[in-house]
């Protein structure tokens, strides 16, 4: 796999550091995507699954919704880490978080389910950034009026995840 530099700040939005900052500064991006995945998979089953439904506090998204807002969001990275390594050169546009979660359903549905669509979207994205060559990782382009280049894509994706597996240790415990 290809020895992938963390961005400088102005590949990315302001906010993403937050997500960037959670990740080593080895390069290995593409390896601690698919690490990461193991990772959130053990600590999702080690749950009851009754609690997997059930927000920490009111108002709060449940372990389930946490889920698919993570892959929901790793599908639209993935789809703008495609647009911009294929030359596209289109300003793409933001989504709102916060609708995306209750038009999910999450909560009605079975965590297996949930896990097996986790997965695939994993999977995928692993794929696609591996399929890039070292010299698309560069590349940037526009995305919800910032600038985001190839590279910040992939370490966005994996920080966000371990951003809300924190989360779910800090507010659930293990």
């Amino acid at each position: 796999m290809p020895h992938i530099p963390k961005p400088e700040r102005g590949e990315y939005a302001p906010y993403a550091i937050m997500y960037i900052d959670l990740l080593p500064d080895d390069g290995q991006v593409l390896q601690h995507l698919r690490k990461n995945l193991d990772a959130t998979l053990t600590l999702i089953r080690s749950f009851p699954v009754e609690k997997l439904a059930t927000p920490c506090a009111p108002g709060e998204w449940t372990i389930q919704e946490i889920l698919i807002h993570i892959a929901d969001t790793e599908r639209i990275f993935a789809y703008r880490a495609l647009r911009i390594a294929r030359g596209d050169t289109t300003p793409l546009t933001g989504f709102e978080q916060d609708d995306y979660v209750p038009a999910s359903r999450a909560n009605e549905r079975e965590i297996e389910s949930i896990l097996a669509e986790y997965t695939a979207v994993r999977l995928a994205t692993c794929t696609l950034f591996e399929s890039f060559g070292e010299e698309v990782f560069n590349r940037a382009g526009i995305a919800s009026e910032n600038r985001v280049s190839v590279r910040a894509l992939a370490y966005i994706t994996a920080g966000h995840e371990l951003h809300h597996v924190q989360s779910i240790r800090e507010n659930y415990g293990e």
